[in-house]
């Protein structure tokens, strides 16, 4: 069953749209403060899709994703209370309770890792809001984290994206599939 190679080429047609920087942004805003799927799903392609652009789609990247981040920490500041059956509804209450215990102990570092790492940055977001953290290092811990973490993608798919892409489309069959096994594997194991 042939899934995974025509959702690639899907995926790159949408990356090369005129207006996929938009829905970039858009999502870089969203998964910040509530969506659950992360930006470098469609920053890579993109990247991959026009290497020349990589710098102008991780600073949109950046910058749609610290103002979501600011929309998250209004959240949590004003309504904490008031979105807590949603956050524990989604399952986000053990992270959130992670969040508060790693702001306790590094504030400003623990906005920075969740920036760069896949940790979901929106649960730190609400987080540091809802803790009072100040708002200019939580910015600044922001820019530099989201910052640092999609500009390194972009260059490494505009880098080297366009040489490995003729060597990637024939096995992503196997790459796709592998991935579900593993996935289904670590389930097994972990349950």
């Amino acid at each position: 069953m042939k899934l995974f190679g025509p959702l690639y080429d899907r995926v790159m047609s949408w990356s090369r749209h005129p207006k996929a920087p938009w829905y970039l942004g858009g999502l870089s805003f969203a998964e910040s403060s509530f969506f659950p799927i992360p930006p470098d799903v469609m920053l890579a392609p993109m990247c991959l899709a026009r290497p020349a652009a990589w710098w102008r789609l991780a600073l949109l990247t950046t910058i749609m994703s610290v103002l979501g981040g600011m929309l998250g920490y209004f959240l949590g500041s004003m309504a904490l209370d008031a979105i807590m059956p949603w956050v524990d509804r989604m399952g986000w209450t053990p992270k959130l309770e992670t969040a508060r215990s790693w702001f306790d102990r590094w504030g400003f570092a623990a906005v920075l890792i969740a920036g760069f790492s896949p940790i979901p940055y929106k649960v730190f977001t609400i987080a540091a809001g809802g803790m009072g953290m100040p708002l200019l290092p939580f910015v600044l811990a922001s820019i530099v984290g989201r910052g640092g973490r999609f500009f390194l993608v972009s260059w490494l798919m505009a880098r080297f994206g366009p040489a490995m892409e003729p060597r990637l489309r024939p096995v992503m069959e196997w790459l796709g599939w592998g991935s579900v096994a593993m996935v289904g594997a670590l389930y097994l194991y972990l349950r």
